[in-house]
């Protein structure tokens, strides 16, 4: 995950389509007492790339979460894909193809970057999604203008985890989460083998959450349902 992230709040003119907002989410609302803990599929080049541990602990503890996938991630998991669509209470976003860097696109392959891993969802899990994350949290405003035409909702965060750092320990991971982390925060971890101490951070995570009454949400749960004002959700 690079730590590089342009923060562009857009409004195009799509030729044809005519003028459409786009709406760069990084957080939920502040009122309410949730926080979406977000975990990247991206692909790795060393198997296994699926942190079972982590999603064993995740199922056994029912803690919502949303997962971003890549098409190329899903390709290459594809029994492992589907144990995350049997759990209700995970949700599951793209995240790209091949997990490119989006700016060094043209038009053309920035839109098959981002619809390729949609119509890979929808048609061979037959899962739909409106989610989408953008690898590296990399973008401009083309990326902007094919996320709306798509009709995904665009998703960032505004905690990064950094778990995939080997420099990094756990208790440093730990700490650097739960001291930033408020009500509404889009939290980014990995699911791919790539954060060494994961498991372990989202194990501690669990009870300083409970202990300041916020609760796991996912992203979708947690713009729909939980709305400024309303703590009930």
């Amino acid at each position: 995950m690079s730590a590089k992230i342009a923060i562009l709040m857009v409004v195009l003119g799509l030729g044809l389509m005519g003028a459409v907002a786009a709406e760069i989410v990084t957080r939920g609302p502040t009122a309410c007492d949730g926080v979406a803990l977000t975990f990247d599929l991206c692909p790795v080049r060393d198997p296994p790339g699926f942190d079972r541990p982590l999603v064993g602990l995740l199922i056994e503890q029912q803690i919502p979460a949303t997962f971003f996938v890549s098409g190329r991630w899903a390709t290459r998991h594809d029994a492992e894909l589907k144990e995350l669509l049997a759990v209700p209470f995970f949700e599951i976003g793209t995240h790209g193809q091949v997990h490119a860097h989006l700016p060094t696109l043209d038009d053309e392959q920035q839109r098959r970057e981002i619809e390729a891993a949609v119509t890979l969802l929808r048609d061979r899990f037959g899962r739909p999604t409106t989610l989408f994350r953008p690898p590296y949290g990399e973008y401009d405003e083309r990326t902007v203008s094919v996320v709306a035409t798509l009709g995904l909702r665009f998703i960032l965060w505004n905690l990064v985890s950094g778990d995939p750092d080997p420099q990094l320990s756990e208790e440093a991971i730990a700490t650097f989460v739960q001291e930033r982390m408020r009500r509404g925060s889009v939290v980014v971890f990995h699911a791919n083998g790539k954060g060494r101490y994961t498991k372990a951070v989202i194990e501690d995570l669990a009870p300083v959450l409970a202990a300041r009454g916020w609760q796991p949400m996912t992203v979708s749960t947690l713009l729909d349902r939980c709305h400024d004002g309303d703590r009930s959700h």
